[in-house]
This record gives structure tokens, C-alpha cells and sequence, in this order.
């Protein structure tokens, strides 16, 4: 996506911002931590930076501490949101329903921007990343008049993934199918969050890995983030079948970014093209990374959002 030299650049600022938090820099410097208390949940946030405002939602197993790496540098221009999704992190758990729709992106959604209205913005550019990439774009469907820019990262909507779904795709994501049985799952991740998740101090930063550790090691938070699962084989997928049959679409302009080492585009193909047939100004292209981009290639994500977000 970038000239050589402008890539090489980007990768030593990478570098240097992964050294720094290595080496005990305290993350989110300048933000401040709040705990909100909205008409359907609590969410603990991280608010700072000056500027138009932008709303970052993060994936699954994280916690908003994975954007610890590019939040600092969009808050030279944009006043940046990170919360703890709903059933992640250290927000609260909604209660467990049959159609688990409180754990639902439509649910998700309305916290989103409650959220942003609460610190007095009605509309917001917004990016969300691998399951924060179903509520962002449930958010913007829902609230047209809310989001004014929406980027995508490592996603496609969940309608299309699962109606492409072959024996590749079920072999690689099999998680999406565990995930909606009953029980089991928290059972096999509790019995062990470190091994079943993963993750490093080195890769995540100190405190963002002690961050993510204490949300994995809490059997409410890791029920919370496997009844998104839940919800998006049910509820979720039959929003976005409704609103595909009424022909809707995201009315804001669409950035899509996707890990170019993992495996979003080997299995579903034209990315963009996906897409387009739910947005009509769409554009986007692949990072040199893995999965968690904002952990990997905090400088080169933040340079892309940036510039979207600022020229649309």
C-alpha cells in the first residue's frame, strides 16, 4: 500500500512503538479511564486526544488495550474512543437469553453510540476490528446518521462468511461452531486461558497482555465473549439476512483492511469486491501482518485510518 522507502519507515516506527512498551512506557499515555454506565451496560473506556471523534472496537479475545500501540497516534488529530465491548474486558455481561440478543452486534450497536453521546458526539467516524467489525458495521446499518466514516478490519459480514462456508473455511474457523454450543466451550477455555489464548508480554506489551490475561482468566468475560459467538450464528446473521433482502446498505463511505499473513482473503477471496455489495464507496488493501494488526503494525494501521478518516 506504500512506496518502499514509506514502508520501511512505517515498519521501523513500528518497531520503535513495540520496543517502547516493551521497555515499561505506560500505555495510553494521556488518555483518561472511565467506567460509563449506560441504558443497557457498563462500559470501562479510555477517551483522549483532540479533534474530530473516532471510535475504535476491538476483536476477540482482546480487551480496547490493543490499541494502546495506535491510539497515541491518531490522538494528534482525532479525539479517539476505545471501550471494552459488552461481555469483554472489564464492561459488564448482559444476561443470557435464549436468542442470546444481549450479546447481539444490534445490542453491541446502541452502546456504541450511547457511548458517543454520553461524551457529546451524535456522529463519529468509527473502525472495528474482527468481532468489533460486526458491531461496527451493525452500527453503521442501524445509525446511518451516526457514523460518518466506517472501517473495516479483518471482516466480511457474518451473512457472507457463513454462506460461503466450505470444509476449508469450517476446518480453519471451527471455533465459530464450538463456540455455539452450550456449556463446553468455557468449560475447555477455563481450564486453562493461557494455553487455549495465547499470547505475549513481548507481542502485546506488558500491560496490555496483564490486561488481556485478567480478562481471560474471568469466567464471566469469557462466557461474554463466547455468547458473541453465540449470537452471530443466530440473531446476528438473520439481521444481516433481513437486510440484505430489503437491499441496504452502509450509506458512509467503507475502508476494509485485512492482515495479508492471515487468512481472511485465501478463503473468501476478493475482499473489496465482498463489500461492495453492501456499500457503494468502497476502497481498501492488505497490511503486512498477522491477525492483530494493531499489536503488529500499529504505525502503518494508524497511517491508513488517519488518512481515510480525514479525506472523507
Amino acid at each position: 500500500t506504500y512506496p518502499t522507502r514509506t514502508r520501511t519507515l512505517a515498519y521501523l516506527f513500528d518497531r520503535c512503538a513495540i520496543f517502547a512498551s516493551r521497555r515499561g512506557h505506560r500505555m495510553f499515555e494521556g488518555f483518561r479511564l472511565a467506567t460509563v454506565t449506560l441504558p443497557e451496560a457498563t462500559l470501562r473506556v479510555r477517551i483522549g486526544g483532540k479533534g474530530s471523534p473516532l471510535l475504535l472496537l476491538h476483536g476477540h479475545p482482546r480487551t480496547h488495550a490493543t490499541w494502546h500501540r495506535v491510539a497515541p497516534i491518531l490522538a494528534n488529530e482525532y479525539t479517539v474512543v476505545c471501550p471494552d465491548l459488552r461481555g469483554f474486558g472489564q464492561s459488564s455481561t448482559p444476561a443470557d437469553t435464549p436468542d442470546h440478543s444481549g450479546s447481539s452486534k444490534r445490542a453491541k450497536a446502541k452502546d456504541c453510540v450511547a457511548l458517543m453521546q454520553h461524551f457529546g458526539f451524535d456522529r463519529f467516524g468509527l473502525a472495528g476490528h474482527d468481532r468489533g467489525s460486526y458491531t461496527a458495521f451493525r452500527t453503521a446499518m442501524d445509525h446511518p446518521a451516526s457514523v460518518s466514516q466506517l472501517a473495516i478490519l479483518d471482516g466480511i459480514p457474518i451473512v457472507d462468511a457463513l454462506s460461503r462456508c466450505d470444509a476449508r473455511f469450517a476446518t480453519a474457523w471451527w471455533h465459530w461452531f464450538f463456540f455455539a454450543q452450550p456449556e463446553k466451550p468455557e468449560r475447555a477455555i477455563l481450564a486453562d486461558p493461557d494455553a487455549w489464548y495465547g499470547g505475549s508480554a513481548e507481542a502485546m506489551g506488558e500491560e496490555a497482555y496483564e490486561d488481556f490475561r485478567a480478562a481471560i482468566h474471568n469466567p464471566s468475560t469469557v462466557h461474554g465473549m463466547v455468547e458473541d459467538y453465540r449470537a452471530g450464528l443466530g440473531i446476528d446473521r438473520l439481521h444481516d439476512e433481513e437486510d440484505k433482502a430489503a437491499g441496504r446498505k452502509v450509506e458512509c463511505p467503507l475502508l476494509v483492511l485485512w492482515s495479508a499473513r492471515d487468512d481472511l482473503e485465501d478463503l473468501h477471496g476478493d475482499i473489496v469486491t465482498i463489500w461492495r455489495g453492501w456499500a457503494t464507496n468502497v476502497r481498501g488493501c492488505s497490511l503486512d501482518c498477522g491477525h492483530h494488526m494493531a499489536e503488529e503494525a500499529p504505525h502503518e494501521l494508524a497511517q491508513e485510518l488517519a488518512a481515510f478518516f480525514r479525506t472523507t
